[in-house]
């Protein structure tokens, strides 16, 4: 951009003019109010459009700007509370258009993914089972939502980064119930520069044969092993961190050191599971993960 112009000032005065015009303004319009020039202030209205701020509309030879459904001025770190609130209010009002937006605006704002992860779409995501688990929403309307959830999670993969030949992951839902705490992992793992494959809803693949299974797929994705491969596993019960368990850790033997795996849920104390972690908080298993891709040697 052009020097002298921070665009974080100039994305600011556009939400403040145009948020109350319900007929759009002309670029010469938004420049004149902002004091930028109009070949420059043309600069800033394409690229701004292009991140979804903003959108155009001809009427003859005029191009008119309207500012997108959702967007708001956010300062980061100090606001990510407010997003919570209000990812939340449009979430249960199935108002998809203006979540989609209202992260873009934060992404575009500053906001790190990491947080708007942890901040933002876990709470989202227990908000939604208290909502089913006291009957204030049906099973219809609790997969619309989590369906939303999961499209926003799509927009974080979405982020341009640069990935670690070294850092290598596999993310594992044991049963339905854990599809959207993996894919909020994996779009936490991805933003770190990970290399991830997620695999989704696996509790179709219980059976004797899933070790051979997971042998092929690691040899797929993990040709000239570099660095390491942390193998995830999210699951609801102490019979599924079970089975998945057993049947990666001969590969991971096999690996030496190369091959980690991370088990996420509850467990009662005497249950004991072969794993290098065991633990019901992904907080703890995104810190031991990078923990352990800053050991990589």
């Amino acid at each position: 951009m052009t020097k002298g112009y921070p665009i974080e000032e100039i994305r600011e005065k556009l939400i403040s003019i145009l948020k109350d015009s319900d007929s759009g303004m002309s670029g010469i319009e938004i420049s004149k109010k902002i004091n930028v020039s109009r070949i420059t202030m043309t600069k800033y209205l394409k690229v701004f459009a292009a991140e979804g701020l903003l959108r155009q509309k001809n009427i003859g030879n005029v191009t008119l700007w309207f500012l997108e459904p959702g967007q708001e001025s956010f300062a980061f770190p100090d606001d990510y509370f407010k997003i919570t609130a209000r990812y939340f209010e449009l979430l249960v009002k199935g108002n998809e258009v203006e979540i989609y937006s209202l992260i873009r605006n934060c992404l575009n704002s500053g906001a790190l993914v990491n947080r708007m992860i942890m901040e933002v779409i876990y709470p989202a995501i227990d908000h939604i089972h208290e909502l089913f688990d006291s009957g204030k929403i049906g099973t219809a309307e609790q997969n619309l939502l989590r369906n939303i959830v999961s499209k926003s999670l799509s927009i974080f993969n979405q982020i341009p980064v640069v990935l670690d030949a070294k850092k290598n992951v596999v993310v594992i839902a044991a049963d339905p119930e854990s599809m959207l705490i993996s894919e909020s992992a994996s779009a936490s793992y991805h933003s770190d520069g990970w290399h991830v494959s997620h695999l989704g809803d696996m509790s179709y693949a219980i059976d004797v044969l899933f070790d051979l299974d997971f042998q092929k797929l690691v040899r797929k994705i993990w040709k000239q092993k570099p660095g390491i491969l942390l193998v995830v596993i999210f699951s609801q019960t102490t019979e599924g961190l079970s089975f998945f368990a057993d049947s990666i850790n001969p590969n991971k033997e096999k690996s030496g050191k190369q091959i980690k795996l991370a088990l996420c849920g509850k467990v009662s104390k005497k249950t004991k599971i072969n794993s290098d972690l065991l633990s019901d908080n992904i907080g703890d298993i995104l810190q031991w993960s990078n923990t352990i891709s800053q050991n990589i040697k």
